[in-house]
């Protein structure tokens, strides 16, 4: 090589060393570890001479004839130079400085400190001072703008910043750095530099290159690198002319480019690979002198003469966009982050050994991604700045560089989109794992923290609730980095050493014997990357592409294959998410994966791999279940979004943490997601992504909002909120199939809610005349609920409406009558199995991922029915003509008008009703709702559960209303139940009066107008005619009267023939005749089924198999009270 490299020299203990030349180039001056400045007069000087500033001097700057250091008492002092006499103190800090430059013409300082601060000073008037405030971290380096207008600053809060010194303001500021919590920890010390002359250009090493922004417009004008560069890059330094430009990285490589052509010139090697932490150009020659972190000084002499250097190393430099994937993208797979170029020269820095140094970004922006965004260190700009080639300004030419010249070696310009660097694999609750103090987890069950400091290395285990275990300290002689905690178990992981594997390593504290730990080793060469705990098993996943699952005792179980390297998994319950790299994502887009499995008895896969929806250029940031047990996920950008079970396990967005921020660089770490209540449990961070452990960080607690539009006005909201109430109750269903006993009342609670804001909004939609609108909202609602909005209806004088929606009640009762058929057949198979939770037949066939909006509507018709029939009975109740039944003969239904007022005025009739207070047997009658009422049974243990979560209402004894005409021609059985508190809905308690029956109705009742017909029935409808030939004059009661008399006279056996014939085609009173013991008086037939149906509905929620005994003994009762 044309440059000579001469022997390194020894200057100062070892510890950071800085150096510069002297304005004239006539010595070295460096300083060091020992607190001493040393003067060199050329390298081979044996006796340079020494000035003792302090116990350790941090850095040195030289102009002018003044000598500045920063030294270990946190000041920064003046010495004359060369004579070296104290010249006074220009500032001081709480705490040391890292950094002190002059400004081009020597009148002022800059220092930056670990306390966060940056000081720009007079050098002849010390008093005159300015501050610059905005960094969180302590301060790594500084830049002055040549033009004396700005200043730049590095600091460990992973932001570059460029500031007005005028007014001390920020101008802008990028997330380009990783982020540490001390300049010791600092990957790169980042020693910036303005091009000097026009300061056109900031140079920043980032990771393995240099970024080039411009002035100005602060974009990134190119990136720098280059094959032989395979460590982060420490220190930038401009030859003085401006056109040349030096780095050296942290394994003592140093590179030399020609800015304007991009072209790398010089290639170096420290002898002993030692860290180059100093770097200075000679005012006037072509010579570069270093240090390193050794106390060592050398010197480069004819930089740059000659030719290029020998094509040893190939240079990254005219590499263009589809190497990344030629040959070498087994490092991009690998989860290494390759640094996308921004120009057809920069290189793509594949030999890339580091990929601890993850730094996924997005547009313009930058964002880094990474573990929970600890490392930010920056990856190339993701969107490609071509403006290169067609360059904005023509004053571009002066300096800096002109329009590049095509060259021979140049391939055609890549413009098309960009990879986006792959996420690094994280855990949730998890901040980063190089800090010194962190969270290892902080979830609904307790916090991990773990301490790694120069004292010890340790885990601390605190449990929200201390019933279920104590606190507990253990040591981290492994260092674990990952960690997951349940109510059973801790479960830790560590990556692999050379020596050692990677292992994983469980306490399992709820173990009932004395062995309560097990470590598993991984095979060699798989490292583990993510792991998770659920009810009775643990989970890991490794960079072989594997899912190891275990037994929380240690027992090895499946293994299966994941698509792609593993992000991040969650387990509850039985419940295993797993989120994965599908592929790769471009323009800052992350492309992830998502799995859920259920590994109970019977394991099967809800989500195969589906592509996971986050915002546009953001990251994964969070993934875990509700408490509930509902898949949930956050992203950077703050949204958070949960599985909708009820839309075929769709994503919904519940919330945004952004819109709870106060400032820009403010976030919501989330560490738990209840939907009841619905509360969203986060900490919030000022200015970080994720908070410090101490002081202990407050959780807060956000509320969900669905990204419904319009929600400022009246019916906006009201939709938002009915939706949200949906999709927060689809996990009771889940619950409930899975076997879990639920709290009824909140179940209750939802349906209710839900039906209020419907009801509301039927209301709002009928005062703005939309009727077609009224029509689609009583669409969702059940079947009570709708007999409500008809009649709201046909008192707003809407009597289309009222119509539309009665004919929607009949058809929504017969469509559901025939799936209600099925459900019959299964309700002693269910009962068996304690199924006590399934509520219809369609669903017990149905895999998880069934559409539970429809169930929602199910049992929200199950509930309404339950309501009607309590209606029914009320206007039953009382013998009145009823007006609309037509003649005894009659067998259609009256006209569709009749059916509007019929609903309108006293809610509906149930037609199979009909009996005289002598407690008449039940009859056929043909009515106007016959075919409504037909739907209204739902199997007594699959209605039971809608039911049962509302307080089952009690109908009040009734007094006729005068008003009213209305009326059946038969009343109802009530029997007297002990246990009448309940209340019934509003309209129903107008009526309450003395009569002496009450009926407690459960959903039961409602089987009773689709119960297959008694014996009774179907004699009366064969001999009805008879009767009518004998007494002509009768009306429908009175026909039902004379038939119950005639019916009495058969012998037992006859009726016993009607009966059998009756139960002979279906299974239902089949099954109901075995419920019984003995064969009831027919008269007392319905009423007892429905007694026992709403009997058996409770203890259905325990889901035990009632026997024959307890049955005998609820008709008994049943019986005896009538």
């Amino acid at each position: 090589m044309p440059s000579a490299q001469k022997p390194m020299r020894y200057g100062h203990t070892e510890g950071h060393t800085d150096v510069c030349f002297d304005d004239t180039g006539s010595c070295i001056v460096t300083c060091g570890g020992d607190g001493d400045v040393r003067i060199w007069e050329n390298l081979d000087d044996d006796d340079p001479k020494s000035i003792n500033v302090g116990e350790k001097a941090y850095s040195c700057a030289l102009k002018n004839g003044r000598l500045v250091t920063a030294v270990l008492n946190n000041t920064v002092q003046l010495h004359t130079f060369p004579e070296g006499a104290p010249d006074g103190i220009l500032t001081r800090f709480t705490m040391n400085a890292n950094h002190v430059i002059f400004n081009s013409d020597g009148s002022k300082i800059a220092a930056g400190s670990s306390d966060f601060m940056v000081k720009v000073v007079e050098v002849t008037d010390s008093s005159k001072q300015k501050t610059f405030r905005g960094h969180d971290a302590p301060v790594l380096s500084l830049s002055f703008d040549p033009r004396d207008v700005y200043l730049a600053s590095a600091s460990c809060d992973g932001s570059v910043r460029v500031w007005k010194i005028a007014d001390q303001t920020c101008t802008t500021s990028w997330p380009l750095l990783q982020k540490c919590n001390d300049v010791i920890n600092a990957k790169s010390i980042c020693r910036l530099g303005w091009q000097p002359g026009s300061g056109k250009l900031l140079a920043i090493p980032v990771d393995k290159a240099v970024k080039l922004y411009r002035r100005e417009t602060w974009d990134s004008q190119l990136d720098l690198s280059d094959a032989f560069i395979t460590q982060p890059l420490n220190v930038v330094a401009w030859s003085p002319s401006g056109q040349y430009l030096a780095a050296g990285s942290v394994d003592g490589s140093m590179v030399v480019w020609n800015v304007e052509t991009q072209e790398c010139i010089e290639r170096m090697k420290h002898e002993k690979n030692y860290s180059i932490c100093g770097l200075a150009w000679h005012p006037k020659y072509r010579q570069i002198a270093y240090t390193d972190t050794e106390g060592n000084l050398g010197l480069l002499e004819n930089v740059g003469d000659g030719k290029k250097p020998n094509d040893k190393v190939a240079s990254a430099v005219t590499k263009d966009y589809n190497d990344l994937f030629d040959g070498e993208d087994d490092d991009y797979l690998n989860g290494d982050m390759i640094e996308p170029e921004s120009s057809p020269k920069a290189g793509a820095n594949e030999d890339d050994g580091d990929d601890d140094d993850l730094v996924p970004t997005s547009g313009h922006q930058r964002r880094a991604i990474i573990d929970d965004d600890d490392n930010s260190l920056d990856i190339g700009l993701i969107k490609a700045n071509s403006n290169l080639l067609e360059k904005e300004d023509d004053d571009d030419q002066i300096d800096g560089f002109p329009a590049l010249p095509p060259s021979s070696t140049q391939q055609p310009f890549y413009d098309g989109p960009m990879p986006t660097p792959r996420q690094k694999p994280f855990q949730s609750g998890s901040t980063p794992a190089h800090l010194m103090h962190r969270f290892m987890v902080w979830n609904s069950v307790g916090i991990i923290r773990c301490y790694n400091d120069e004292q010890d290395n340790a885990i601390d285990i605190e449990f929200h609730d201390t019933s279920i275990h104590h606190a507990t300290h253990l040591p981290n002689s492994l260092n674990h980095t990952m960690a997951d905690l349940s109510t059973e178990a801790v479960l830790l992981a560590c990556e692999s050493t050379e020596e050692l594997a990677s292992k994983l390593h469980c306490i399992h504290f709820s173990s009932w014997d004395a062995n309560k730990e097990w470590t598993v080793d991984m095979p060699k060469d798989e490292d583990i990357e993510a792991i998770c705990l659920g009810q009775g098993w643990a989970a890991c996943a490794t960079s072989a592409l594997l899912v190891r699952v275990f037994t929380v005792g240690g027992v090895q179980k499946e293994i299966f294959s994941l698509p792609g390297p593993v992000v991040s998994m969650a387990g509850h319950g039985e419940q295993l998410m797993i989120i994965y790299h599908r592929g790769t994502g471009f323009d800052g887009d992350q492309c992830l994966g998502v799995q859920l499995m259920e590994l109970g008895k019977k394991k099967k896969q809800i989500l195969h791999g589906d592509p996971l929806s986050l915002t546009k250029k953001s990251y994964l940031v969070w993934v875990g279940f509700s408490a509930e047990g509902t898949p949930c996920y956050v992203d950077s950008e703050g949204i958070v979004r949960m599985l909708n079970r009820g839309l075929g396990n769709t994503w919904i967005p519940v919330c945004n943490t952004r819109e709870h921020c106060k400032g820009k660089s403010d976030h919501y770490w989330v560490v738990g997601i209840h939907e009841n209540p619905q509360q969203l449990r986060c900490i919030p961070c000022k200015g970080a992504r994720f908070p410090p452990t101490l002081p202990r960080p407050a959780v807060a607690i956000l509320s969900f909002k669905l990204p419904y539009c319009q929600v400022t006005t009246e019916k906006g909201q009201m939709e938002e909120q009915y939706w949200r109430s949906v999709v927060f109750h689809n996990h009771v269903d889940y619950l409930s199939e899975n076997g879990y006993e639920l709290d009824e009342n909140a179940k209750s609670q939802s349906v209710k809610e839900q039906q209020e804001l419907l009801m509301k909004l039927f209301a709002l939609s009928c005062k703005l005349e939309r009727e077609f609108r009224c029509v689609e909202l009583a669409d969702l609602m059940t079947q009570n609920v709708v007999s409500l909005a008809i009649k709201y209806a046909s008192r707003s004088r809407r009597l289309n409406l009222a119509q539309r929606l009665s004919e929607m009640a009949v058809e929504k009762a017969s469509e559901l009558a025939s799936a209600a058929e099925d459900e019959e057949e299964e309700e002693d198979f269910r009962k068996h199995l304690n199924a006590g939770y399934s509520r219809t037949a369609t669903e017990w066939g149905r895999p998880p991922g069934r559409n539970v909006q429809r169930d929602q509507e199910m049992e929200d018709e199950e509930e309404a029915d339950a309501c009607e029939e309590a209606e029914e009975t009320r206007e039953v109740h009382k013998q009145r003509p009823n007006p609309f039944a037509k003649g005894v003969t009659s067998a259609e239904v009256t006209t569709p008008k009749s059916v509007v007022i019929t609903s309108s005025s006293q809610g509906r009739v149930n037609p199979f009703k009909v009996s005289s207070n002598k407690k008449d047997p039940v009859v056929p009658s043909a009515n106007v709702l016959d075919t409504m009422s037909k739907y209204s049974k739902k199997t007594s243990l699959s209605g039971s559960r809608a039911a049962n979560k509302q307080n089952p209402p009690v109908i009040k004894p009734l007094i006729p209303k005068p008003k009213s005409k209305q009326a059946s021609a038969a009343s109802f059985f009530q029997a007297r139940t002990p246990n009448s508190s309940e209340k019934t809905v509003e309209e129903r308690e107008e009526k309450a009066g003395n009569e002496s029956h009450e009926v407690k109705v459960t959903p039961q009742e409602n089987t009773e107008n689709r119960r297959p017909k008694t014996g009774f029935q179907m004699w009366l409808e064969e001999n009805r005619a008879n009767i009518l030939a004998d007494n002509p004059d009768l009306n429908e009661a009175e026909v039902i009267k004379e038939g119950m008399s005639r019916f009495r006279m058969l012998t037992s056996e006859e009726r016993m023939v009607w009966t059998e014939k009756a139960k002979g085609g279906t299974v239902n009173d089949s099954t109901e005749d075995k419920k019984r013991k003995r064969p009831p008086a027919d008269e007392n037939e319905g009423k007892k089924n429905q007694e026992q149906k709403s009997e058996d509905s409770n203890l259905s929620k325990k889901a035990k198999p009632l026997d024959q005994s307890t049955n005998a003994r609820l008709s008994a009762f049943a019986f005896k009270q009538s």
